[in-house]
């Protein structure tokens, strides 16, 4: 055991140690000025590269996983890929649904006593094409990526989603609530820009923007691979933005630790 003497000069010597690191290290003990990147999954042909990033700059994330087609093997979720996710958990990442079939929601199409939406899933056997889910039929489309994450992980995710887009409606949103799920959106200044077109929207471009405008709070969105992005903003733009937040003052934390869901999660632990 270590006696009281010692105990208050190993943590003073703790306290010189982190006070001799730059601020941008240092806020990554304190976190005064929190960000929350948020990754969905995508065409995964990226994951490993983002993955090293993230070890190399030791920072966590919060995924929003769909069983989405792939580069390789059987969709984001399927077995080819389930290394990956329990390394991810090892590492302490978060991970939420993102709906199971990449589910876009198009309007509503039921009542207030009995929701309902009309809904085009990208990914699955119904890929493209549009029909009704009722609410309950909603849900599990949320749980359903949420169980294959428990399974894949040994993690219980968090009760969040995303909807693919973050196309959502006042209704569907009550109906996800009731089922134990609240929506996670971004950030005006966290939309990252790796689904718009490399052509128009240069990597360098998107870097200095996403500088400038990030302020403390904000919830960032990028992907895990974006079919239609010629010049691939991940991993080009992620570690230089990470970098740069953290030479601004910024620390990385995981929705775990986002205040405005704190109260949520608690009362669904």
């Amino acid at each position: 055991m270590i006696s009281g003497a010692r105990w208050r000069l190993f943590y003073a010597s703790v306290l010189i140690a982190v006070g001799a690191y730059p601020a941008g290290v240092r806020a990554q003990f304190s976190c005064e000025k929190p960000v929350y990147l948020t990754l969905d999954t995508g065409h995964m042909g990226i994951a490993h590269l983002v993955a090293q990033v993230l070890a190399r700059q030791q920072v966590v994330v919060t995924f929003f996983a769909a069983n989405e087609p792939t580069q390789q093997g059987d969709g984001s979720l399927g077995s080819y890929w389930s290394a990956w996710w329990r390394d991810r958990a090892a590492e302490g990442h978060a991970f939420a649904s993102h709906t199971w079939n990449h589910t876009y929601w198009r309007a509503d199409a039921g009542t207030p006593t009995a929701p309902a939406f009309r809904v085009r899933p990208s990914a699955g056997p119904r890929a493209g094409q549009e029909f009704i889910l009722s609410a309950a039929q909603y849900c599990d489309e949320i749980a359903q990526s949420a169980r294959r994450l428990q399974a894949l992980t040994g993690q219980v995710p968090l009760p969040l989603f995303r909807a693919p887009g973050g196309k959502t409606s006042a209704q569907l949103l009550a109906a996800a609530q009731a089922c134990g799920y609240a929506h996670v959106g971004w950030s005006p200044a966290g939309f990252l820009g790796d689904e718009l077109p490399s052509e128009q929207f240069s990597n360098q471009a998107l870097l200095q923007k996403a500088l400038k405008n990030i302020r403390s709070g904000d919830i960032l969105l990028a992907h895990l691979g974006i079919w239609s992005r010629k010049d691939p903003w991940a991993p080009a733009v992620l570690e230089p933005l990470i970098v740069g937040l953290k030479e601004r003052g910024f620390c990385f934390r995981t929705l775990r630790e986002h205040p405005r869901y704190a109260g949520w999660q608690a009362g669904k632990s």
